[in-house]
């Protein structure tokens, strides 16, 4: 149903500016298939795609049009109060006869309510159209809502033998410039990204959305024993704010830690694991808290990782997609992407609920879901 990938498309356009709510696109169509109006959620707090649409078609055309009209809707209208009025309301109101809805709504308030009210008044409702795309649009917001964490994205970029940098560590650049600007793409979109010690020691990375436009995710670095120099970009650039450092909990205050505080970042401390590493499944139930800043929570992590951290993420099971960029070079020696995975059998290896592969530029990138929706 063509309707439903409309609604997708302009879903798509809140990507990055709507977290923690869903992305949301509606499209009303008239009996003839004349498109009256189209809606999208743009910011969050602001009006919801049902009410963009619906206002666009009362504008463009007399209020009398929507009452043959059909809504499509990617995701369930709400009918709960939050920063704006309920949807549902607002749809029976206008006496809007039909709605097509792509999947259920799983936030507590919503899972199916909106859908039942809709029904008790009268309006013929429709579940279901395209609902695996509408599902994996939001899979970061099903998530969090399934686990309290953050979807995890882990991202790698390797050479054909493996490879994420050179034996120096030399590793400017893999990919080309086309899969870098996706990764841009990425930052933009999704709610944080997240680099371990070691890469913020080497590379010194912005972390910063600079190829494409769009907002800056919130920026973590692992630092368990809080003992990277202040001098590092994380710490000191006009992005500081958006900084969170990731220290045991017992571990001495850092050395960074009053300038980057004093700059609109913060010092998050979470528990350390028996083996003395931190203890990833607690920091991301606080991400999916509230970031440690007292902040609303985040829904989605992309991870820029060297082969400690993701080896490490792929170990725990915490990885729900994993974005693998694989360039045609040869280095064959270097460092490796991961490390051992303490698998010994084929029938073992890490495989993907679902993936596709894509060429970008003249790298290939797999996407790989660990997970269905």
């Amino acid at each position: 149903m063509p309707w439903m990938k409309r609604c997708l498309d302009l879903a798509r356009t809140g990507a990055g500016t709507v977290s923690p709510n869903p992305m949301v696109g509606a499209v009303l169509l008239a009996p003839d298939g004349t498109v009256l109006g189209e809606g999208a959620h743009r910011t969050y707090g602001g009006p919801h795609a049902e009410a963009r649409a619906l206002q666009a078609a009362e504008q463009q055309h007399s209020p009398a049009a929507l009452q043959n009209a059909t809504l499509y809707v990617n995701l369930e209208p709400c009918r709960h109060h939050g920063k704006t009025p309920p949807c549902t309301d607002l749809i029976v109101e206008k006496n809007v006869p039909r709605v097509v809805v792509g999947t259920v709504d799983p936030f507590p308030q919503a899972q199916g309510r909106g859908i039942r009210q809709l029904r008790e008044q009268g309006v013929e409702v429709e579940v279901g159209v395209h609902e695996h795309a509408c599902r994996r649009l939001n899979e970061a917001f099903f998530h969090h809502v399934d686990t309290g964490r953050p979807l995890v994205t882990l991202k790698t970029a390797q050479t054909l033998d493996g490879r994420i940098a050179t034996r120096t560590g030399d590793s400017q650049w893999i990919t080309g410039e086309a899969a870098r600007t996706l990764v841009h793409q990425w930052r933009a979109e999704l709610d944080g990204i997240l680099v371990g010690r070691g890469t913020a020691a080497h590379d010194d990375p912005r972390l910063t959305v600079r190829h494409v436009d769009g907002p800056q995710p919130l920026r973590l670095v692992l630092d368990r024993k809080g003992t990277l120099s202040p001098d590092r970009t994380l710490f000191t650039d006009a992005h500081a704010d958006d900084t969170v450092a990731v220290v045991g909990d017992d571990r001495p205050r850092p050395d960074y830690a009053g300038p980057l505080t004093n700059r609109g970042g913060a010092i998050l401390r979470v528990p350390e694991t028996d083996d003395a590493h931190l203890d990833l499944h607690a920091l991301l139930q606080r991400l999916g808290t509230d970031a440690g800043r007292d902040a609303e929570p985040l829904q989605s992590l992309l991870v820029e990782a060297g082969p400690g951290l993701a080896t490490a993420l792929f170990r725990q099971d915490l990885v729900d997609r994993f974005f693998c960029f694989v360039a045609p070079k040869v280095l064959g020696d270097g460092r490796p992407a991961l490390h051992d995975l303490g698998i010994t059998e084929m029938d073992g290896a890490l495989t993907f609920a679902e993936q596709a592969w894509a060429t970008v530029g003249a790298d290939v990138l797999l996407r790989g879901y660990r997970r269905t929706v």
